[in-house]
């Protein structure tokens, strides 16, 4: 598999379900989200508009996806909604490595750039720096309407939380469809 076809079977709606640790507290818990993924053509305005935000010339992008999200956390009563874009630029010596553009970062409202591997056992990892701590999240397919993602979060030289999440396919585009049209 490539990684445009990890984001074309990554497409269409989802139910999240998530368990993290805090490790700094002591503390777990859980949450639910739907999260809709639509791929988006490397020429469309707002792929070309990432580009140029991160200085990236839009003619290296492969691959642009819009993930949005509606959910919460046992913590925070309040929703989580919101909207991320992804493009992806592929690294021309190593086609299953590059740099993972995004518009908003999780823990900052400003555009961030990360890392991407697919591995040859088809894992995605993402890993991102920010300026006080780090994620390496990975993720995956046990069947083409299941997905499995992990993710830690290190500060400084401490790891401050892990989590886990099973992602079941509610519709949208179907595996069979991938490729179509």
């Amino acid at each position: 598999m490539d990684i445009v076809e990890f984001f074309q079977l990554s497409e269409g709606k989802w139910f999240s379900q998530r368990t993290s640790h805090h490790l700094a507290f002591k503390r777990s818990e859980s949450g639910k989200s739907n999260l809709h993924v639509e791929m988006r053509p490397k020429t469309s305005p707002e792929v070309v508009s990432l580009c140029e935000q991160h200085n990236v010339n839009p003619e290296s992008a492969v691959c642009g996806a819009r993930i949005t999200q509606d959910g919460n956390m046992e913590w925070d009563k309040g929703k989580r909604t919101g909207s991320t874009l992804l493009v992806l630029i592929a690294d021309p010596n190593r086609p299953n490595e590059g740099q993972f553009l995004q518009n908003v970062g999780h823990s900052e409202k400003a555009p961030i750039t990360s890392r991407y591997i697919l591995g040859n056992d088809d894992v995605l990892t993402l890993i991102t720096e920010y300026e006080t701590m780090s994620s390496e999240e990975r993720l995956w397919f046990a069947s083409p309407n299941l997905r499995l993602r992990t993710s830690t979060l290190k500060c400084s030289d401490d790891f401050s939380m892990t989590s886990f999440c099973s992602e079941i396919r509610m519709g949208g585009v179907k595996p069979q469809e991938k490729g179509e049209g």
